[in-house]
């Protein structure tokens, strides 16, 4: 399986709209997103490579773009988590123009404290 991975780093900010929420977590803060997208597929495409890597960094820095120096909650429905990030970028870039690739997973690391992810298959 052949795996090709771009990342893109930016702050966005949010508050968390669930109950009892971690001190400080539903106050209006910043965090430094750095988000993953790793295309995979079995083989490669005409020109020998899984897609072309300006795209896919262009792609994810279009797609960061929306989130980039926002606020979360303006952007995604429910509480504005990670997890919901993630989901997003990935319905974003699932429409890059990948013909060799099958699968995508996109993480978000969020401060350098943890990483959620997001998969699925392409087409």
């Amino acid at each position: 399986m052949y795996e090709l991975t771009v990342s893109e780093t930016f702050v966005a900010q949010h508050y968390l709209t669930v109950p009892n929420p971690p001190a400080g977590e539903a106050e209006l803060h910043s965090h430094t997103f750095t988000a993953e997208a790793t295309f995979r597929g079995p083989e490669l495409g005409e020109y020998g490579y899984l897609l072309d890597i300006d795209l896919a960094l262009d792609a994810l820095a279009d797609a960061a773009d929306r989130y980039r120096d926002e606020t979360l909650n303006e952007h995604l429905e429910g509480n504005p988590s990670a997890e919901r990030l993630a989901r997003a970028l990935f319905d974003a870039l699932a429409t890059v123009d990948a013909p060799a690739a099958t699968r995508l997973t996109v993480t978000v690391r969020e401060d350098d404290a943890a990483s959620v992810s997001y998969a699925g298959e392409l087409r």
